[in-house]
């Protein structure tokens, strides 16, 4: 490649990346996920657009999308508040698990019966699209305004579920004969306990180091954040465990360690997921050949509509009503399955693995996610607000950034307060900070000034809090505290719980 064809190649590549950013705009207004607007984009880019672009390398597109899920897990899990998840940790496992074996079994049915595909094509569709898609569910839920239990399960659904998709297709796809279903359920558990277990150390060790090691510029945090993500998936897939949960579990508890820098750390793996997403859509984009579609657009819409009303609806029944959801939010949480792109990733493992009717299952797969995305996606609001579902009533999380003061041996905390937060009306001095701690600096309407014990702290300020290492984790906890619960956020009982 000559020097004029490289700067080609990034003149054009840098074209799609602003078309794309651009396109955010549009997919955030219409309530789309964004995943429709950067598969358009390919498939114009394609040898039926205008680009004419000719690429059908299946593998090199299931290697950058494991790539890319990669960075969209861990970036999702840094944005998991476990204060939400906890509480809805069974049953988001139940539903990563048991849910998706029920949404197997009846979509693979639908597909077998409905449209005649051979078991083992069926059964590899409704492995495929059983997974709700992490990068679909995060870019569409964290913009509602639902309660905490709904939205942290469908988060932990969506990032639990993955991994024991991928294991499952990844089986069904394989040459040879069929494992045993006892088998092959061994495995899937052996493999998660694996990935849980590596995820989990490797978060906490990541966590450790972080807080205890002081960088010598404070952008390299976010760079270690994704690089310990990383590290947790690699170390998952060598031990023959499943790497995606790593990623995601490892993310998570750094996600909640109150790590230096927080935000620089959230905004830069923000960035690096959107980035992410942006390349394997348009990539999946180029892989599809429009005109092929013809012929499988009636066999996606009936797979579809089965998965949707039938399959996905019996899985969250069935997973749920032991913990006694409420039907509302049961209700919603089957209209909120949404496929994206991980549905298409999975649909290249049959292509590599040269199953037969392969090509017929990718086409199915892509139509299917497509027209069902398009349904359900700017449907949701709406279905929540019919269900009475819209919770605007919680005080917004304060944001605290930390900045290591080595040599001082203390931290200064960098703490925003929202329009929501009860911490507005406070005075600095009913703050009840713990000794050796102090709010030096007062950011207020573009004006800064030192304030006084009897300063009353307004919405939209911004504050400059020094704290001393033993007392570090103690005055961001009082802070977070007031913000929920205001002045009397001891007496009342309110915590500050981490993100």
């Amino acid at each position: 490649m000559t020097v004029h064809h490289l700067n080609q190649l990034l003149l054009v590549c840098s074209l799609v990346l602003l078309i794309a950013v651009a396109a955010v705009r549009i997919s955030s207004r219409s309530g789309l996920p964004s995943l429709l607007v950067y598969l358009g984009i390919g498939v114009a880019m394609g040898q039926d657009g205008v680009g004419d672009i000719h690429f059908d390398n299946a593998e090199l597109t299931q290697v950058i999308g494991y790539a890319a899920l990669v960075v969209i897990l861990a970036e999702g899990g840094l944005g998991t508040k476990w204060k939400e998840v906890k509480p809805v940790l069974p049953a988001a496992t139940a539903l990563a698990l048991a849910g998706v074996a029920v949404s197997v079994g009846v979509t693979a049915s639908a597909a077998h019966y409905l449209i005649g595909l051979e078991w083992r094509q069926a059964l590899i569709i409704g492995a495929v699209v059983s997974s709700t898609d992490a990068a679909a569910v995060f870019s569409v839920l964290r913009k509602i305004p639902l309660p905490a239990r709904v939205t942290g399960t469908l988060e932990a659904e969506s990032g639990f579920n993955d991994a024991p998709v991928v294991i499952l297709v990844v089986s069904l796809s394989t040459a040879g004969p069929a494992e045993h279903w006892y088998v092959l359920l061994g495995v899937i558990l052996l493999e998660l306990a694996i990935g849980a277990a590596i995820g989990l150390a490797v978060g906490w060790l990541g966590s450790w180091g972080l807080r205890h090691v002081a960088l010598p510029a404070s952008g390299l945090y976010p760079i270690a954040v994704m690089a310990i993500a990383v590290v947790a998936y690699a170390a998952g897939a060598l031990a023959h465990g499943s790497g995606f949960l790593a990623v995601y579990l490892a993310a998570m508890v750094m996600g909640n360690a109150r790590l230096p820098h927080w935000p620089a750390t959230r905004g830069f793996a923000d960035g690096l997921g959107w980035m992410a997403q942006i390349g394997m859509f348009v990539l999946l984009g180029l892989l599809v050949t429009p005109h092929e579609l013809g012929d499988d657009i009636v066999p996606a819409l009936a797979i579809g509509l089965v998965l949707t009303m039938v399959a996905r609806p019996l899985s969250v029944v069935l997973c749920l009503s032991p913990f006694r959801v409420p039907w509302q939010e049961q209700a919603l949480m089957s209209w909120a399955g949404l496929r994206g792109a991980v549905p298409i990733i999975l649909a290249t493992i049959p292509m590599v693995e040269g199953v037969d009717a392969s090509r017929r299952i990718f086409n199915i797969v892509f139509i299917l996610v497509v027209v069902y995305t398009l349904v359900q996606g700017p449907t949701l609001p709406w279905l929540g607000r019919k269900l009475h579902l819209g919770d605007g009533s919680e005080a917004a999380d304060l944001g605290i950034e930390s900045a290591p003061l080595e040599r001082l041996r203390g931290h200064l905390l960098s703490v925003a307060i929202p329009g929501e937060s009860k911490m507005h009306g406070v005075e600095v001095a009913e703050l009840r900070l713990p000794h050796g701690a102090a709010v030096t600096f007062i950011v207020r309407a573009g004006e800064s000034f030192v304030p006084l014990p009897t300063t009353i702290l307004q919405r939209g300020d911004e504050l400059l809090v020094v704290a001393t290492d033993p007392v570090r984790d103690a005055t961001e906890s009082r802070l977070r505290a007031v913000g929920r619960g205001g002045k009397l956020a001891g007496w009342l009982g309110t915590d500050g719980a981490s993100r």
